[in-house]
């Protein structure tokens, strides 16, 4: 198998380090890192877990929150030709070590807080080596350590091949069964070289990194900005009360989100005309972006590219995009939703209806190319989620859209969005539209309760509090009366999952709790 330095996710970063090894990589809190300074930690960090393996690693995880010890050290574990394993530190111990031993991990690289999480474990007969560089005879009593001091760093990053494994993310949410993805080194240089060709980052660039490790967009940030020379500065949580202040303060340039980012600074008092001027690029992606949210960011940021993307795990961060055209996009929208666009080039897409036969217009969306992954670490996770057609293999995404009049498709929600209440199929995102148009709504989720023979709909939203009885009044103006929701729950801001998305799942459990009617 031929095994090359080309290939590898972590190029990206070397690429970098020769635009300019004394610029800065990372910036965290008040602390800057710069190139040169990150790879000689990484290589360091490289030799030490290379030196205890009795052979070559498969995967390792990354068990840190946004500090210099997770951005080195997932530097670190691509280094040594392992696939990266982010986890979340804060996620409960028993799916951190489900999560482990999926990936067949046979290292960590912890922080503090990755330590705690790993002594958690210890009762249950964890038993795997790690690596908690400046730690020693720091908490983690018992756990079995892995020296750092007298090793010898790697000279240079071990090659790896196009098919191996770069890194392993885990289906998002804290409880259930995960779902483990594998995305190879040949997904990931597909994906960055078409970024590459599309955008015009430069070492001049500061990117915002706003999403936890674990989650794929994340790679984005890094890669995106290593590749470029350019800088990568983690929001600290405080910084979200006043983001235009931190943009100027950092000089940022480039920003990548969740949509419910957007609102979070509306209600802030940050998204204001012209309130963010430095931004060339805003990026946003995780959820479907509202119209009224582009147009408001477009306005608060008039220098930069506003742009909707649209990708699960399994298809490597992104694979549409949509650029928002002030004088286009909004005749574009349906149920006031920006289009996701296009696929990316080399991928191809067909549309299944609920039938499962291929539909022209609108359908379930399934998509192949470079950027698939190969299939989930557990095969039996593959069932439903994969399609045999055409003798390839589809990535069933689970997600209903419509082509477009010019030929680009609109997220219409999940498959399992179109539910049927009291003989009525109706559309979730459709309700929740109506609910925006409400006089004092800013924003709304619907979820379904269930209840004897059927489902009743539960709205929760945010904005003016108004009588129950007033919102269905409102409702039965434009929606027909089977789908007018039951339920109203007013919100002074929706739950957001550590991914910073909205909490559905939490607002279904509390839909679940109210009192039939």
């Amino acid at each position: 198998m031929n095994r090359t330095s080309g290939e590898a996710l972590y190029s990206r970063f070397l690429r970098g380090l020769d635009m300019g090894a004394d610029g800065v990589a990372l910036r965290v809190g008040a602390e800057e890192i710069r190139y040169a300074e990150l790879h000689r930690l990484a290589l360091r960090w490289a030799g030490a877990l290379l030196a205890g393996a009795a052979e070559p690693p498969r995967a390792i995880g990354v068990l840190a929150g946004k500090g210099v010890e997770a951005y080195a050290g997932i530097l670190a574990v691509l280094y040594t030709g392992a696939a990266v394993v982010p986890l979340h530190p804060d996620f409960p111990a028993e799916r951190t070590r489900r999560m482990l031993e999926m990936s067949s991990a046979t290292a960590v690289l912890a922080d503090a807080g990755g330590l705690g999480v790993l002594s958690e474990m210890l009762a249950d007969g964890l038993d795997i080596p790690v690596l908690a560089p400046g730690l020693d005879g720091v908490g983690g009593a018992g756990l079995r350590r892995i020296p750092l001091d007298g090793v010898e760093p790697l000279a240079e990053p071990r090659p790896v091949a196009s098919s191996d494994t770069a890194y392993m993310l885990f289906t998002s949410g804290s409880t259930g069964r995960p779902k483990g993805v594998p995305i190879t080194h040949g997904n990931t240089r597909h994906y960055f070289q078409l970024l590459d060709k599309r955008y015009d980052f430069g070492p001049q660039d500061v990117f915002t990194q706003t999403f936890d490790l674990n989650f794929d967009c994340a790679m984005f940030d890094l890669f995106s900005a290593w590749g470029a020379g350019a800088s990568v500065h983690p929001i600290p949580a405080q910084a979200y009360r006043d983001i235009p202040a931190f943009l100027a303060e950092r000089g940022v340039t480039v920003w990548f989100s969740t949509p419910s980012s957007i609102a979070l600074l509306r209600r802030m008092g940050g998204l204001t005309p012209g309130a963010m001027p430095a931004l060339r690029w805003s990026f946003f992606a995780g959820e479907a972006l509202r119209e009224a949210d582009a147009a408001d960011w477009q306005a608060a940021a008039p220098g930069s590219a506003v742009e909707n993307l649209y990708g699960p795990t399994e298809l490597t961060v992104t694979v549409t995009r949509h650029r928002w055209w002030p004088d286009v996009s909004p005749g574009l929208c349906v149920n006031g939703l920006v289009p996701i666009g296009a696929v990316h080039e080399g991928h191809e897409h067909l549309l299944l209806g609920e039938d499962g036969e291929i539909r022209d217009g609108e359908g379930e969306l399934c998509i192949t190319g470079p950027q698939m992954t190969r299939g989930y670490l557990d095969p039996r996770d593959d069932e439903q989620r994969f399609l045999r057609h055409d003798g390839r293999l589809w990535y069933r995404t689970g997600d209903r859209v419509r082509t477009l009049g010019n030929g680009e498709l609109i997220y219409l929600g999940r498959r399992d969005s179109q539910v049927q209440v009291q003989g009525w199929r109706v559309e979730l995102a459709e309700v929740e539209h109506a609910v925006r148009a409400c006089e004092g709504v800013v924003d709304a989720v619907t979820v379904t309760k269930p209840v004897d023979g059927g489902l009743e709909l539960v709205v929760f939203y945010t904005g003016t509090a108004a009588r129950p009885g007033e919102l269905a009044g409102r409702l039965r103006r434009i929606l027909p009366q089977g789908m007018v929701p039951k339920h109203y729950r007013h919100l002074e801001e929706f739950p957001l999952n550590s991914n910073r998305k909205i909490d559905r799942l939490r607002l279904a459990d509390v839909a679940a709790g109210l009192p039939a009617r």
